[in-house]
Order: C-alpha cells, then sequence, then structure tokens
C-alpha cells in the first residue's frame, strides 16, 4: 500500500535503508498489552534477537515488556535502553563467562539454563562475586511445531534444552549448590507458528512436567513458554498486527498456572515484523531469455532470509502505478542465492523506481553482513521521517 510510504522523502535517502512505522509498532504494543493484560500473571518479554535497533528499543521499554537476551551483547544494547534489570532475562545455549559475569553484575532477573555444566559455571561465577544467581531450566519438551526445519527449536534433536527425563535430577542438584537459586522452566519450540494447535501441545506437555514436579515436591514461581507467534507475510497490509487474543487465549484455557505462578513469554518477531521494510533501489531492468529481472541495490546481506529460509516476503513498487508485469527481483551479490522473488508481479518497473520489501522489521536489519564489503544498512523510523 503506497499510502504508507512518505515516498518523497524516502527518495531522498541512500538506498538500501529499513523503514519503521512506529505508529504499527505502538499499536502492536498496545495489543499485546491490552490482550496479555486480561490474565493474571502473564509477562511478555521482547526477543531482542529479532531487532536491536535503539530507536525501536526505546519505544518497547517504554511500552513496559522485558527483555529476552541471548548474548551479552543484547544484554548490554537493554541496558542502554533503559530496561530495567529486573526485566532481563538472559538465555543460550553457549553463554561465556564474560557474558554470564554481566548478567550477575546488572542484576539480572534470572538466568535461562540449558545444561548441567552450564549451571555449574553459573553457580562457580555467582559465588566468586558473592551472589546468588536466578535460573530456570530450559527443557527441550519433545513438542514438534508447523514451521520451517531451520527454525525449529523443541524437538529432542535440536541442540536447545534439557532433556524432559533429566528434569527432576537436574533441579534436585541445582537445589544443593550454594549460589543458585532455581525460580523456573523455561520452553520454547520454535518460531513462526500459526498452528494454536502447536502452542496446545506445549501446554499440555507443561502440565504434565509439572504434576511430575508436584510428585517430587518441587514447586517454581515462574513458567517462561518462549514465543514462536508467526505473522501473515503474505498480507501486511490486511493483517499488520497478530491474533495477540488467539495467542494469550491458548495458553490461559490449557495451561493450568498453579496458584501465584507467573507465565513469561518472549515475543520477537510478532512485535516488530509488519512495521519494517527493506527499502531498496532498481538499479538495471535487464530482460534475459526467458525472464525479467529487477536488479536492485539491496542484497543478502541486508535481508538473508530469502536465501536462508527460501522465505517470503511480499514487495512492492512503491513509485509505479504503472500495469502489473512478471519480474525476478535479484540483488548484487556475487552468489546465484541473491535473490528476494522469482516471477512476481508488480507494477512495471524501471531503474530508480523504489522498491518495498515488507514485513521485514525481524531478522532483517539485525541479521544484516558485510560481505563483499557491502555498507551495513541504516534504519530510519516514520517518527524522524514526516
Amino acid at each position: 500500500m503506497k499510502g504508507l510510504f512518505p515516498i518523497e522523502k524516502l527518495e531522498g535517502l541512500q538506498t538500501p535503508f529499513y523503514y519503521y512505522d512506529t505508529e504499527l509498532l505502538r499499536q502492536t504494543l498496545r495489543t499485546i498489552n491490552d490482550e496479555a493484560g486480561r490474565h493474571e500473571g502473564f509477562v511478555v518479554h521482547y526477543a531482542i534477537k529479532a531487532n536491536a535497533n535503539p530507536k525501536l528499543l526505546k519505544i518497547i521499554r517504554e511500552a513496559g515488556l522485558g527483555a529476552d537476551c541471548v548474548s551479552g551483547g543484547e544484554i548490554e544494547a537493554c541496558v542502554q535502553a533503559g530496561f530495567p534489570s529486573s526485566k532481563i532475562v538472559f538465555a543460550g545455549v553457549g553463554k561465556s563467562d564474560w557474558e554470564i559475569n554481566l548478567g550477575l553484575d546488572n542484576d539480572i532477573f534470572c538466568f535461562n539454563v540449558e545444561s548441567i555444566p552450564e549451571l555449574e559455571v553459573i553457580n562457580e561465577l555467582a559465588a566468586a562475586k558473592g551472589k546468588t544467581a536466578r535460573v530456570a531450566f530450559r527443557l527441550n519438551p519433545n513438542v514438534g511445531a508447523h514451521t520451517h526445519a531451520n527454525i525449529t527449536t523443541g524437538l529432542a534433536e535440536n541442540k536447545f534444552g534439557i532433556a524432559m527425563r533429566d528434569m527432576i535430577p537436574v533441579i534436585e542438584h541445582a537445589q544443593q549448590l550454594q549460589n543458585v537459586k532455581v525460580v523456573g522452566l523455561h520452553f520454547h519450540i520454535g518460531s513462526q507458528i500459526l498452528d494454536m494447535g502447536d502452542f496446545e501441545a506445549l501446554c499440555n506437555r507443561v502440565n504434565d512436567l509439572q504434576q511430575e514436579l508436584e510428585r517430587h515436591r518441587i514447586s517454581v514461581e515462574h513458567i517462561n513458554v518462549g514465543g514462536g507467534l508467526g505473522i501473515d507475510y503474505a498480507h501486511p497490509n490486511r493483517v499488520p498486527i497478530p491474533d495477540f487474543k488467539d495467542y494469550f487465549d491458548t495458553y490461559a484455557k490449557k495451561l493450568k498456572l498453579r496458584p501465584g505462578q507467573t507465565l513469561h513469554f518472549e515475543l520477537g518477531r510478532a512485535v516488530v515484523a509488519q512495521c519494517g521494510s527493506l527499502i531498496t533501489r532498481t538499479l538495471y531492468i535487464k530482460e534475459g531469455a526467458v525472464k525479467r529481472f529487477a536488479i536492485v541495490d539491496a542484497g543478502f546481506t541486508d535481508l538473508i532470509r530469502p536465501a536462508l529460509y527460501q522465505a517470503y516476503h511480499k514487495i512492492e513498487n512503491i513509485t509505479s502505478n504503472e500495469p502489473m508485469e512478471a519480474y525476478d527481483v535479484v540483488g548484487p551479490i556475487c552468489e546465484s542465492t541473491d535473490v528476494f522473488a522469482k516471477q512476481i508481479d508488480l507494477n512495471r518497473t524501471k531503474r530508480g523506481d523504489l522498491l518495498a520489501i515488507r514485513s521485514a522489521g525481524a531478522y532483517g536489519e539485525i541479521m544484516a553482513s558485510q560481505y563483499n564489503c557491502r555498507r551495513l544498512p541504516q534504519g530510519y523510523t516514520s517518527d524522524e521521517i514526516r
């Protein structure tokens, strides 16, 4: 929808760049708070790995969300953006010592622990500082998700989490350590999930695990079910905000929380994906033997998802109202995988036209690289460009 973009002002910027509709982001955050707020004990964290643009982090922090981090650098970004340490969770299968120490120094809410060796290192480093680290154990529930194989994380074959059979021994071991306190259980089954049945399956597994814990007289304060809610990549204009009502209602109906327990979520893609577009300029139209190519100045260094996951992103020519024609939209990187889309319909495109690659607010700017010695794309918000 061309009206979403201040085209005259965008045309004066050096492409490629990311453009973020901050009003949509704020609407999304209001919806999250409204829908989660209808359920007692629901706490929402934003998964920083989706997009760590400081201007977006400030808006998300102002909305009151906590932060889910998977690196020391993300913890630093959260602290700089003003997130309270009491709302920062540190996950990740491979935490280095300096990252753990950073979390301890900032007295973060919780470490999501993925192995016994990691637990023992956290205990050791906390002891050296005279502190007690709050930990939640990430369990691998062996629950499949209807999503791309590369972003499924809850199966037994994945590298993430502790096997369910080890849950009781691991918690009992942790209870013997002097400098850690077990406060919760953590789960995450994957990303870009649109089938609520996957989340229902997770709820059923968590319910079973809680019963098993109670048989061993073990209780926890917090349950963290990760994130994973997907967005509609095909219809960013028609469905700009995911169905958070159905998502939160599913957990409210299916997950049996104990009195006083809080339920934590780690939403990433669902928060920021639809508000962001990659804006790229058409360099050339190349008429091939069997195809017409729109060669643009963005490449997979700017948005790697199509090359990495064969992901679909809706593409629009925001500077043309001409009749539709079929194009392969390709970038300048010296790799055959540098293709954004094949045989898609665009308004007739010429050199200089701006294309918007939609739904790129998550795993776009944050995953950009400097392969081919290319410059990293800038990120602009609608607050800046009016």
